[in-house]
């Protein structure tokens, strides 16, 4: 089956090709004969019941800096032209994100959108995550130092993890100490730059052993890595220096994914990376553009681009 597929995404000259999930994605799919075009976000529009982008057809190589050839940009029509759209531009998670949501829902019955663009608006990263919270850390949504305060006290005055609750790639993750330095000076900031509150839990030691990354595709593990901290970093996240090795799962992460697989599935979230902290503790579901297959299938030989586009044949 050859698919002509559009992909939603950051500018094509930004991307760093090496670990780049939608460009590995881009890579399998022209494997596979289908059809590549791409398109910026902010070029999506409706008109009289369709959706359209402007967009250009692409063909990529493995080459940085040489990594793909733009065709001649034009208006397709998302419904008529296309058979799949990857929704695959980073956050911010923010009122452009979910209007971008709100027109591709309209392709619903003509164009299959990857991740299902509802439930991703209905799925952010760090509230979804709240649905299992059985499997999570002890954690705070607020706007308040006094309850940040209340919060470590009840967990044994121990430092904490603040992060933005739509924030993404370790951005703005602050640990507290256990004595509440700077406390109420991040609280302000906070407030000041986020109409949103923000997540508080107590700090993992467990996080120097590193943050897994789990990849689910269409409700079954594909593979994992763990992400180690960097020199100096308390973050693990690859954007901010910090670096994958090879891993398996434990049983609890295996009963977490179990717990999860259904519902993604149900949901139409085709590619969902977990992290999880010290083998038990779930900290995101993130299913906006998840990242990690190059590195999973580096340390596995895997082909987790194949599987998530023998999903996709499937559900078309």
């Amino acid at each position: 089956m050859t698919l002509r597929v559009a992909v939603q995404m950051d500018p094509l000259h930004s991307i760093k090709i090496g670990g780049d999930s939608t460009f590995a994605l881009m890579l399998s799919a022209q494997a596979r004969g289908h059809e590549l075009w791409y398109y910026h976000v902010t070029s999506l529009a409706w008109e009289a019941g369709r959706v359209t982008a402007e967009a250009a057809p692409v063909t990529v190589q493995h080459v940085q800096g040489d990594h793909y050839k733009l065709g001649e940009t034009r208006k397709i029509d998302l419904g008529h032209d296309i058979d799949v759209v990857l929704m695959r531009q980073d956050p911010p998670f923010d009122l452009g994100y979910i209007t971008a949501t709100h027109l591709l829902e309209r392709l619903e019955g003509e164009t299959l959108v990857v991740n299902d663009p509802r439930s991703v608006r209905n799925a952010p990263e760090k509230v979804y995550v709240l649905d299992y919270a059985r499997f999570m850390p002890p954690t705070l949504i607020t706007r308040s130092a006094h309850d940040v305060r209340a919060f470590q006290h009840k967990h044994g005055n121990r430092a904490v993890v603040v992060k933005p609750l739509h924030g993404n790639g370790g951005k703005a993750v602050f640990k507290i100490e256990a004595d509440g330095g700077n406390l109420s000076a991040l609280a302000e900031l906070f407030g000041q730059v986020w109409p949103e509150p923000f997540m508080v839990q107590p700090f993992l030691p467990e996080v120097a052993e590193g943050d897994k990354r789990i990849v689910l595709v269409d409700g079954e593990v594909a593979g994992a890595i763990n992400r180690k901290p960097g020199e100096g970093e308390f973050r693990s996240n690859l954007a901010v220096g910090g670096y994958a090795e090879a891993a398996t799962l434990t049983a609890r992460e295996q009963e977490i994914c179990e717990a999860l697989g259904p519902e993604l599935k149900k949901r139409g979230l085709i590619f969902v990376g977990i992290d999880v902290i010290g083998g038990q503790w779930l900290t995101e579901i993130n299913v906006t553009s998840p990242t990690g297959i190059v590195a999973i299938d580096k340390f596995n030989g895997t082909d987790t681009g194949g599987m998530i586009w023998d999903a996709i044949a499937r559900r078309i």
